[in-house]
């Protein structure tokens, strides 16, 4: 996922960890440590603020973007397989293994709406 400014991208791994890279010269700027098991989804917040991932550990995981730590983890159901915000930046729609499609709060994850 590219940061909104076009400086940052963010990749997934199957170990857990999810990676940032400054784009005009293809550092690492750091690694986002702490799911359990293959990342599978990540999206930047269109403020670029936060980061959210998610996981087959069934959670999903908001970071504050500038610097990496860890501010909510969200269990969830399933295994989560897609994540975009909301234009608006209140709301993150979370695509999961269970075929719904899961609102959350984007400050905290927290449920809002499911549909089957």
């Amino acid at each position: 996922a590219y940061s909104p400014d076009g400086q940052t991208l963010a990749t997934v791994s199957w170990d857990g960890t999810v990676r940032l890279w400054r784009l005009s010269d293809g550092t690492r700027i750091r690694t986002l440590i702490g799911h359990e098991a293959w990342v599978s989804a990540v999206a930047y917040s269109p403020d670029g603020s936060t980061i959210a991932t998610g996981s087959y550990d069934k959670t999903v995981r908001l970071w504050r973007a500038s610097d990496g730590v860890l501010l909510h983890t969200a269990p969830q159901e399933d295994i989560v397989l897609a994540l975009a915000y909301a234009p608006d930046n209140t709301t993150l729609a979370m695509g999961s293994n269970d075929k719904t499609l899961r609102l959350l709060w984007a400050c905290d994850g927290a449920h809002l709406h499911t549909f089957n």
